[in-house]
């Protein structure tokens, strides 16, 4: 898509206890991307509830250009929220919110943001994410809602991302479709970051808390991890936890909502990906490196989960670069 010379509106709704990572992460890419152009190509305000100065979780007060009104509107709505969003967005403080979303094209929740967007009632049949702390509560307390253990989901005009790295990956994607491919680039380039995960990558799950929670599965992902290049068979790690294959399951799909098999495939998906744009190594080396006996195992499998096969990918990277 060639670059828009008109303004585009962004107004962001950022709650207490957000992170200021999280809160950078959507605004810094929009900055750049003026910079970088020479042009301004996004405008963007910070509102609160009630436009009261908004508290993030490392102590700094942050001042806000007023309160969310349902007279605002534009292209791009974000609500930041993280902990305790109940708390600083009381059910009765969400009226105006739920006015407001048609107003603007696109919405866009980050991190507890999608729980806002749910308990607003402005997402009911989505397919969503969170970020993967509470990716199961959501999905609990919103059965309607398609909840995603991935870094951030498109769904029509709702996007929501899991946390600061993931709103920086789709920050980059949604200045990729409104503008163009070279000036993400160069945006990543800015910040020195690497554009190495998908949108539908799982999250990245902290072992550490995982350890303390369900050290079995703790244990089981770093089999997994260990074991890229030469799968082991899900018996195999099951039996040396120990646990049942059934066992094994359960406590899979309970803390990341698909099986074992489902969950070691993705990483080696996701580890040959990272090969196909990071490496010059040979399609077939590294369906060797990823544990695909094959090429064609690899291309097939890969073209599922990503839409494309690893050649197309690395050929479209490099046409972008």
């Amino acid at each position: 898509m060639s670059s828009s010379k008109q303004t585009q509106e962004v107004s962001i709704l950022a709650l207490s206890d957000s992170s200021m990572m999280t809160l950078s992460s959507v605004i810094d890419p929009l900055r750049a991307a003026n910079r970088l152009s020479r042009l301004p190509l996004f405008s963007w305000r910070i509102l609160s509830i009630d436009g009261a100065p908004i508290r993030l979780t490392c102590g700094v007060k942050i001042e806000v250009d007023g309160a969310i009104s349902d007279q605002d509107s534009g292209e791009l709505l974000v609500v930041i929220a993280g902990f305790d969003h109940q708390l600083n967005a009381p059910k009765n403080s969400l009226v105006k919110l739920r006015k407001v979303a048609p107003r603007f094209k696109t919405i866009c929740g980050v991190e507890a943001g999608t729980w806002i967007l749910a308990r607003a009632g402005i997402i009911t049949h989505h397919h969503v994410t969170t970020h993967w702390e509470d990716t199961e509560k959501l999905a609990e307390k919103y059965p309607s809602l398609d909840v995603r253990n991935e870094r951030f989901v498109i769904d029509q005009n709702i996007w929501t991302s899991g946390g600061a790295s993931p709103a920086f990956d789709m920050m980059l994607h949604y200045i990729r479709t409104t503008q163009n491919n070279s000036l993400a680039i160069d945006i990543a380039s800015v910040f020195i970051y690497v554009e190495s995960s998908s949108s539908s990558d799982a999250q990245t799950i902290s072992l550490g808390r995982l350890q303390q929670h369900e050290p079995r599965l703790a244990r089981a992902i770093r089999m997994m991890e260990q074991n890229i290049e030469e799968p082991l068979t899900i018996l195999q790690i099951a039996r040396d936890i120990p646990l049942s294959i059934k066992q094994l399951e359960l406590i899979c799909k309970r803390h990341l909502g698909v099986t074992p098999g489902a969950y070691y495939l993705r990483l080696r998906l996701q580890t040959a990906r990272r090969m196909a744009l990071d490496s010059k190594l040979s399609i077939l080396e590294i369906a060797v490196r990823s544990g695909f006996n094959s090429q064609s195992a690899l291309s097939r499998a890969f073209t599922k989960r990503y839409g494309q096969s690893p050649l197309k990918l690395r050929r479209a990277s490099l046409v972008a670069k």
